[in-house]
């Protein structure tokens, strides 16, 4: 939809002058920016019930959790803060206020930077709301990193996205992507990410989650957004932090016994670490915003049908608009994982070591491989054929692998020197019977009624395709 972008004291006053909407705002570690935006603007008594900076810890305690402290700059503040505000304004104002009133309470909880600049700069922001008068309330929660520099100019970023996300639960509800597009309104993606927004409520029950996070990254509102295995979205921050990280990244389209084989082989020679532990290790399947994007547009039946297919087969998923994988690399390092492994086959591999790739870097693929090969990363390869029988895919007999690799005279030196120290750990285990299936060739069989590829995927695979009709299966069979 088309709109006039308005600034931020125009919705601010906008909103005061609406006498329907009334609420709370209760504002911890960022200063009182959304207060301070409403009352700037002039009429905010017709908006503002009450204001509240919990600053010291042991008022928030004693206000927001008295039982149960917990952490401060969290989600589980977030929602204790805006259950509080919310009961409170509704149990105290809603027999003395007009029956055309709609109640609100935001609520942020933040950490700006510190005096020596030291801290990771992040909150969560949230507004419970109504959009009719005595109906069950709505609610939307973001989490936010602040990438600037300066702590007042984080306060004014964190006052312009608050002000943004109350205009917005009133005004853009019933439009998805408009919503969240305005969320960026007088902002700029080198000021803040958005690294996660839920909503959820009587009258925004018809939104899928999902589908809105994968947006975040669309709109270069966030690097990545993760979904769990239930396909909750979740935190990357929360998820990864000083956690060991296995990351798979492929289409997906679907995971077939080779993408299977690929994921279990690798974790297990992860399981062999020193330092593995199970409840502190995670695997993601990891698809990049150009894949889904393959075809112009984003096919949100397609993309909903990988995450749960892979979902279905336990797997966490990440979306991201990486890709390099030496980027990918720098990304996972600012969670302060311990260990990263990155697995990949041999196609894949050859690339990563293409000095055409790293044309547009001073260093090329030196600068490159530095970046890659963190001291805590290792490449884990898994081996293709790289002869195949045209007519019949299963006879392949040359295996390829990271020791018989053909690579240029210049280049083995550094590989060499990579394969002694353990950087690039070959996949022994293989079930070569399987290194002949490609996703992709799969993918053209479902689509064009070819029988066979039944053999290529995971049971659970091919029962769900067939049963909810994905990537264009249908059961006339050529």
């Amino acid at each position: 939809m088309q709109r006039e972008i308005l600034t931020t004291n125009r919705k601010s006053l906008r909103i005061n002058l609406d006498e329907s909407v009334y609420g709370s705002l209760a504002e911890i570690g960022g200063g009182q920016e959304v207060a301070r935006s409403f009352f700037q603007a002039g009429g905010a008594s017709g908006t503002v019930a009450k204001t509240i900076s919990a600053y010291d810890k042991l008022f928030s305690d004693h206000i927001y959790n008295n039982d149960e402290p917990g952490r401060y700059v969290s989600e589980g503040r977030l929602l204790k803060m805006l259950n509080t505000e919310f009961t409170e304004i509704v149990q105290l104002l809603s027999l003395k206020r007009h029956n055309k009133t709609r109640f609100f309470a935001f609520a942020n909880t933040v950490s700006t930077l510190n005096y020596k600049k030291d801290n990771e700069a992040h909150g969560w922001l949230g507004i419970r709301f109504q959009l009719k008068p005595h109906s069950a309330a709505n609610e939307v929660i973001l989490h936010v990193k602040l990438l600037e520099t300066d702590t007042l100019l984080q306060q004014r970023t964190l006052g312009t996205l608050g002000i943004n996300l109350i205009f917005a639960c009133y005004y853009f509800n019933q439009f998805p992507n408009t919503f969240l597009q305005s969320l960026m309104d007088n902002l700029s993606s080198d000021r803040l990410e958005i690294t996660l927004i839920r909503m959820g409520g009587q009258e925004l029950d018809y939104v899928d989650n999902r589908l809105l996070a994968v947006q975040l990254v669309k709109n270069d509102m966030a690097k990545a957004i993760i979904f769990d295995r239930n396909g909750n979205i979740q935190e990357p921050a929360d998820m990864l932090y000083k956690k060991n990280v296995l990351a798979f990244r492929g289409s997906f389209r679907p995971i077939t016994y080779v993408g299977f084989d690929m994921l279990k082989t690798s974790y297990s020679i992860f399981k062999r670490d020193e330092d593995y532990a199970k409840e502190k290790t995670m695997a993601l399947c990891e698809i990049t915003m150009n894949n889904l994007l393959d075809k112009g547009e984003l096919d949100e039946r397609d993309f909903l049908a990988r995450v749960d297919l892979l979902n279905g087969m336990g797997q966490n998923v990440m979306v991201s608009s990486i890709s390099e994988y030496y980027k990918l690399v720098s990304y996972f390092s600012t969670f302060n994982i311990k260990n990263l492994r990155i697995v990949m086959g041999i196609p894949n591999f050859l690339d990563v070591l293409n000095k055409s790739y790293y044309k547009n870097m001073k260093g090329g693929l030196l600068e490159a491989l530095g970046k890659l090969f963190t001291d805590n990363m290792k490449l884990y390869v898994y081996p293709t054929i790289s002869s195949v029988d045209i007519a019949d895919p299963t006879k392949g007999e040359h295996l390829l692998t990271t020791d018989n690799l053909p690579l240029p005279e210049d280049l083995r030196d550094l590989y060499v020197y990579l394969k002694k120290n353990r950087k690039i750990i070959d996949i022994k285990n293989a079930k070569k019977e399987w290194l002949y299936i490609n996703s992709r060739h799969v993918l053209n069989m479902i689509q064009n009624k070819i029988p066979g590829w039944e053999k290529m995927v995971p049971r659970y695979i091919e029962e769900q395709i067939k049963t909810k009709k994905l990537f264009g299966y249908d059961e006339v069979i050529k």
